[in-house]
């Protein structure tokens, strides 16, 4: 478990990595990560689910094991019966938390049911986090394009209320979600007929503008950032805001290596610049940045000190 100023929350999977993959991130994770919390399940397409049916089970046995609390996703766009169905029987559990993305799931909440908000909620203002607030919510990741100034707002509000304000602090930022498949439509199919092609791109697809400049990624029916999120050079400033919990999202690359730099600066036990390098490391092929947060543009690169 991470010791100092935040805690560390794993967000879902976001991409349709093989059964196989799956199964071996989550064990990695349990037995080696340094997290306090990780939320999993489905939160993109629910077409993905029955290929990880039989993993999830013995993944949150796993993780549980190991101490991590367990938080299950739910997803961000439900729009079909069979769906909705799903939802209500993770709110039917009563021994875990459920994260909800889609606001229309609030009518299938249990009545005075504790639950998470995650990122693609717009809690942009006090009067939305206080509402949530009283209707059961415990923790709000909040989305990851807010600046600053807004999430030190947000955050001494949530103090108010006694819930946890969580950043988004590593990995692609979630921009959009749609009822058409981007990834499917690039390889000629539709969405009912996509052949799960988002397989091919374990951290999604990368989208260029005109002239061939890396602007956005596509994920089956999710539209992220080109660049990754690193805040690891940025936790005194977050600290200082009264932000209580940084989530780090699955990709490629060592993440178990991204994992241990966070708790390590997060603990104090190095500087920021070294967290940031030793995150670099671990993803060479990333381009990262905090410009939501402090730069003048989303896209903004990371300031090399």
């Amino acid at each position: 478990m991470t010791q100092g100023r935040f805690g560390l929350t794993v967000g879902p999977l976001l991409f349709n990595w093989p059964a196989d993959r799956f199964a071996d991130f989550y064990a990695r994770l349990a037995d080696e990560a340094p997290v306090d919390r990780v939320v999993i399940g489905e939160s993109v397409c629910s077409k993905r689910e029955p290929f990880r049916e039989e993993c999830l089970g013995p993944a949150i046995e796993r993780l549980e094991r190991a101490g991590k609390r367990v938080v299950l996703a739910s997803l961000t766009l439900v729009t079909l019966e069979r769906e909705r169905r799903a939802a209500r029987e993770l709110f039917a559990q009563t021994q875990r938390e459920v994260e909800i993305d889609d606001l229309t799931l609030m009518n299938l909440l249990p009545q005075g049911a504790p639950f998470a908000v995650g990122p693609m909620i717009n809690v942009y203002n006090e009067p939305t986090l206080g509402y949530l607030a009283r209707k059961g919510a415990r923790r709000f990741c909040l989305p990851p394009e807010l600046p600053f100034a807004s999430v030190a707002i947000l955050a001494r509000a949530a103090a108010g209320f006694g819930v946890g304000v969580e950043l988004w602090a590593y990995g692609r930022m979630p921009l959009a979600i749609s009822g058409r498949c981007y990834h499917a439509r690039v390889h000629g199919l539709s969405k009912d007929s996509c052949q799960f092609v988002c397989d091919r791109d374990a951290d999604g697809l990368a989208v260029r503008t005109a002239d061939g400049t890396d602007f956005l990624a596509i994920n089956g029916v999710q539209t992220l950032s080109h660049k990754y999120a690193n805040l690891a050079g940025d936790l005194d400033r977050l600290a200082g805001a009264g932000v209580t919990s940084l989530r780090l999202s699955p990709h490629s690359g060592d993440f178990i290596a991204v994992t241990r730099a966070f708790a390590r600066a997060a603990a104090g036990e190095i500087a920021p610049r070294e967290a940031v390098e030793q995150v670099r490391a671990a993803v060479p092929d990333a381009a990262f940045t905090n410009g939501f947060l402090f730069g003048d543009r989303g896209a903004a690169p990371l300031p090399a000190a």
